[in-house]
């Protein structure tokens, strides 16, 4: 007994991370963009600036992710309305801009209701 169980269980645990590798591009279209902040960088003993990433809003027919910059050194700014496809990995958001790979960490997601559409 205990033997199928492991056997189970580890079917589940590999066949989570082959789905998760493999899985198709989704399509979904950035919404907005804003400044937030995310954090400090320290320029002397006393004195401290504050860190802005851009933050996105990503659509697709049924949910609404909010990605946010990993590093704030990435000062490139993609414009609302363009679509994208993605992929997710874990907490991360992979796609393809104006020919440029993008990674994000994805901060949020709510499922967009037949009322907000």
């Amino acid at each position: 007994m205990k033997k199928a169980i492991l056997a189970v269980t580890v079917l589940v645990v590999v066949g989570a991370a082959f789905s998760s590798a493999n899985q198709p591009p989704m399509a979904g279209t950035i919404v907005s963009e804003a400044s937030v902040d995310c954090g400090t960088k320290k320029q002397g003993k006393k004195e401290s600036t504050d860190l802005l990433c851009q933050e996105y809003t990503v659509r697709t027919p049924t949910t609404e992710y909010k990605i946010r910059q990993e590093k704030s050194s990435d000062k490139t700014i993609i414009p609302a309305n363009t679509p994208i496809e993605f992929t997710i990995d874990k907490s991360k958001m992979k796609f393809k801009a104006n020919g440029k790979k993008y990674e994000f960490l994805i901060v949020a997601t709510s499922a967009i209701g037949a009322d907000t559409k």
